[in-house]
């Protein structure tokens, strides 16, 4: 069985980029991340013992966005999803999307992401 529990639209100001403005200016960074688990028993006890807390999901993302800086989102959604498969061992898999909408991109655009999936091999 694997059920999911979806954070959506987390933004922090990060200054991640390859440009020095990026670093120095920064700008926001939106994160979605779907956890994959078995919380069955958290819906049998109505305990948050039996699941995973999405603040502390929240938090891990938080911290990397306005963390140390990157130059790539590729290094940003996968450090994210190594942090969360460490802080929860019940994960079957998560997938962190990290989207920068205000990339430095000369044509009009609406958003930027990448995806970082990471799994135990059970879905």
């Amino acid at each position: 069985m694997a059920d999911r529990i979806e954070l959506t639209g987390l933004k922090a100001r990060g200054y991640h980029g390859v440009f020095d403005f990026e670093k120095r200016e920064g700008q926001d960074f939106v994160v979605d991340m779907v956890c994959w688990l078995d919380f069955s028993a958290a819906a049998k006890s109505d305990d948050l013992a039996d699941t995973i807390n999405y603040a502390e999901l929240a938090q891990i993302a938080h911290d990397v966005i306005t963390g140390e800086p990157y130059d790539l989102i590729e290094k940003v959604s996968a450090t994210i999803a190594d942090r969360v498969m460490e802080s929860f061992g019940q994960l079957f898999a998560v997938e962190v999307t990290v989207h920068k909408p205000s990339a430095p991109i000369p044509l009009d655009f609406a958003d930027v992401a990448v995806v970082a999936r990471r799994s135990r091999g059970r879905v």
